[in-house]
């Protein structure tokens, strides 16, 4: 299954990047932290414009105020999607608002924090009977771990 998902880097004079905590609710992925995304549907035009219109739809993070550099490694998921990550620049203190049926918060972590390798810690657990091993970071009470963790120390590799 094919999805994309915006990795919003918030112009700051320390950057930071933007994630967002998913409702608890949620049929997929409950509770967990994540970049806006989801599936590409067979109106988008690609992975940007899915990554930009989930953002929308999120965070009421509009396009206008995203300028795109790029997409970067596919990311392969064990749940069956393949995530193409879409890279952003956003202007600092935009007024989001989280969408209260997928989104339950929305916060910044400084990009040298994230980007740095002591933060990655690779855990180890089972799931559906195999071993299975995954990126995990912690801020301020916020887990990141899994596909999101994963695609930023895919990213920190690259530009770091």
């Amino acid at each position: 299954m094919e999805a994309a998902v915006l990795i919003p880097i918030v112009d700051r004079n320390s950057p930071s990047l933007l994630l967002t905590r998913r409702n608890d609710s949620m049929r997929r992925h409950a509770g967990q932290v994540a970049f806006p995304g989801g599936r590409i549907d067979p109106g988008d035009d690609g992975p940007i414009e899915t990554a930009l219109r989930e953002a929308e739809e999120e965070v009421a993070l509009f396009r206008r105020d995203v300028q795109v550099i790029g997409i970067t490694d596919v990311y392969e998921t064990g749940t069956g999607f393949s995530v193409t990550p879409v890279v952003g620049i956003i202007p600092p203190d935009l007024p989001l608002v989280a969408s209260a049926k997928e989104v339950a918060a929305v916060f910044e972590v400084p990009l040298d924090w994230v980007f740095d390798p002591a933060q990655h810690v690779l855990r180890e657990s089972e799931w559906q009977g195999r071993m299975r091993r995954y990126y995990s970071m912690n801020w301020q009470g916020e887990h990141i771990w899994g596909a999101t963790a994963a695609m930023i120390v895919n990213l920190a590799r690259r530009l770091v």
